[in-house]
C-alpha cells in the first residue's frame, strides 16, 4: 500500500500523456461536494487504441502494479494498448495511491456515456473531466455495493439541492 495518497500525481501523469478519461468514483464525488474521503483514483478511459497506448505509457511512468490481496507493493504489470483494452477492470497500485480503471462502470455504457455530461474541473492545477454527479449516483446505485450505500444518501441530497437551485 502506498505511504500517502497523492491523486494529483496520478492525474498529472495521465494528463502529461494526453490520456482521454473521465474521473469517476469517490474522488469524483468528493469534487462534487461529498464529504466522504477516498483513497484511490477511479477512471473510465476512452477505449481507442491510440488512447490506450498513451494510458500504457502513463502507467509505466507511474510505476503501476497490479493490486493483489496480501501482496505488498503489488504484482508486476506487463501491458500495452491491446492488453489494457482486453480487460474490463484494472485494480492497480502506484507509489502515489491506488488507481482503478473501469471501461464500463456499473449502470453506464462507458466513456461515451460518461463524457456526455462530464464537467471540467481543475484538480491542483490538472484539468480533468469529472463524471456528472447524476452519473456517479447512477453508477453507484447500479453497483449496489455496501460501501456505496454509505455515500449514496449524501450524494442524492447534494444532487437534489442542485436540482432545486438553478444555475448550479
Amino acid at each position: 500500500m502506498p505511504e500517502a495518497f497523492e491523486p494529483r500525481e496520478i492525474l498529472a501523469a495521465l494528463a502529461e500523456q494526453r490520456v482521454e478519461f473521465v474521473l469517476i468514483g469517490g474522488l469524483a464525488a468528493t469534487l462534487h461536494g461529498s464529504p466522504h474521503l477516498t483513497q484511490d483514483v477511479d477512471i473510465t478511459p476512452r477505449r481507442e487504441h491510440d488512447n490506450l497506448s498513451r494510458l500504457s505509457a502513463a502507467l509505466d511512468g507511474l510505476g503501476a502494479k497490479v493490486r493483489a490481496a496480501g501482496v505488498e507493493g503489488g504484482l508486476p504489470l506487463s501491458h500495452d494498448a491491446d492488453s489494457l483494452g482486453d480487460v474490463g477492470v484494472w485494480s492497480l497500485t502506484t507509489p502515489f495511491g491506488d488507481l482503478d480503471i473501469s471501461f464500463v462502470p456499473a449502470g453506464t455504457t462507458g466513456f461515451p456515456d460518461l463524457t456526455r455530461d462530464a464537467v471540467p474541473i481543475t484538480v491542483e492545477g490538472v484539468d480533468v473531466r469529472v463524471a456528472s454527479l447524476a452519473d456517479i449516483v447512477r453508477s453507484k446505485e447500479a453497483a449496489d455495493r455496501p460501501k456505496d450505500h454509505l455515500t449514496l444518501r449524501t450524494l442524492r441530497e447534494i444532487l437534489a439541492r442542485r436540482e432545486m437551485t438553478p444555475g448550479t
